[in-house]
Order: C-alpha cells, then structure tokens, then sequence
C-alpha cells in the first residue's frame, strides 16, 4: 500500500511542469498569433515527451488570462509543495514531527508573522536556508 503512494508521481509531476512552464512563457511577451502553436514550441523546446500531454492545455488556461491576480502563477501550486516538503523535513531532521524546537521556530518566524514581513526573510530565519525542491522530490520518490 505504501508503495503505490509515488505510483505515476513522475507522470504527474512532468506534466504539471509542463502546463505552469507554458504559463510563465505565454506571460514573457507579448501575444502569440497562435496561442497552440506558441504551446507546441515552448513543449518542444523544454523537451516534453510526447507521451506525456500537460496537465492543463492553453485552451483550459482561461483563467490565467482572466486578470493580474492568477497571471504566470500556476507554478505557484508546485512552489507550496516545496516549501511544504522542505519545512517538515526540518521536523525530519530534528527529531521529527513534534519536535519543540522546530515547532517554535515555525510558530516565531512563520505563523505567528503571517504577511507583516518578508516572506524569503521570514523563511531564513525559520530554515536558516531557502527551500529547495530535495524533500518534495523524495516525498515523490522521485
């Protein structure tokens, strides 16, 4: 049971990957004539395998467009992962979930702030680094 918690996470994660790069790439310039063909070269050019399609076409995408709120911030979803996976693997590193040193920490530097200062500020204090993607990735047993 356990193990088929990861089953198809590569699938997954290639092909949400795919659809927030799409997005950043379709908000770097201008317009495109053909927004589907503009897809088809930003795929070919970050190297998606055919096998796999994105999560969320352009044609799904209207939101994105519909105002500044959601524009080029699909990875966002993937970047909360991280952030998520590599806060708790603090936890891991101490001595784990209910540690009350970490838990301090992130009640001082993170929960208690909320947006009263700089998030990159609020988090080097809290992890002593930035996120990185190493426990989300292992998280997916990727």
């Amino acid at each position: 049971m356990l193990g088929a918690a990861t089953f198809d996470m590569g699938f997954q994660t290639v092909e949400y990957v795919a659809s927030a790069l799409v997005d950043l790439a379709f908000h770097e310039g201008g317009p495109p004539a053909d927004p589907m063909v503009r897809q088809a070269e930003i795929l070919a050019e970050i190297g998606m395998p055919v096998s796999i399609g994105m999560r969320h076409a352009t044609p799904h995408f209207a939101h994105v467009f519909a105002g500044d709120g959601y524009s080029s911030a699909y990875y966002s979803y993937m970047w909360s992962e991280v952030m998520d996976a590599d806060a708790f693997a603090s936890f891991e590193e101490a001595t784990g979930a209910f540690d009350a040193e970490r838990a301090k920490a992130l009640q001082d530097h993170i929960l208690s702030k909320g947006g009263s200062e700089d998030a990159e500020a609020l988090y080097l204090a809290f992890r002593g680094r930035m996120p990185d993607a190493t426990a989300l990735l292992r998280n997916r047993g990727l």
